[in-house]
């Protein structure tokens, strides 16, 4: 079977509802990976809808990284971060994704670091720093208003044959 390469950290193969968010100065100075977990954050006093990197709270994931390299087709390198913008996705999308926890959230804080697994169909929530995960950080972390939201499912865990992408059926 051919080697599968793939130049960004998030696919679409199916998508629902998309719309233009504005990014706070947090994420623009930051940057951030495509599949990327976001909340809504207040824009007063203008009248925008204006988002930052998810703590656990839902608002949908942004599908593009604010670093995206472009192609001969398309220009979209640094022009997210620079016009203070990105493409938010919510509703139902599949997708595969490298914007995943990987350890669990006590190994990131104490260590050692302790392999997160991922399994067909089991449900899945944004860390603390807006990454998919299987833990429901929020309520392991005593955030105020646990628990987190579901944000959707497993489709495909990570595995050498998809270059380690986790497949995702959001429910957002």
């Amino acid at each position: 079977m051919p080697e599968i390469f793939r130049s960004r950290d998030c696919v679409v193969l199916l998508k629902d509802d998309s719309y233009t968010a504005i990014v706070d100065a947090t994420m623009v100075a930051a940057g951030w990976p495509g599949g990327q977990g976001v909340r809504w954050v207040d824009a007063a006093p203008t009248d925008e809808f204006r988002v930052t990197f998810s703590d656990g709270r839902v608002a949908g994931f942004l599908v593009w990284g604010s670093d995206e390299i472009g192609d001969d087709h398309t220009a979209v390198t640094r022009n997210q971060p620079h016009y203070q913008f990105a493409t938010l996705f919510g509703g139902s999308a599949l997708i595969l994704t490298t914007s995943f926890e990987q350890f669990t959230l006590a190994s990131r804080l104490v260590g050692p670091l302790v392999p997160l697994t991922y399994g067909v169909n089991d449900r899945v929530y944004f860390s603390l720093r807006g990454l998919w995960t299987v833990e429901d950080e929020m309520t392991i972390s005593g955030h105020p208003q646990a628990p987190a939201s579901s944000a959707g499912y497993v489709s495909q865990v990570p595995k050498s044959i998809n270059n380690f992408f986790v497949g995702i059926q959001t429910t957002i």
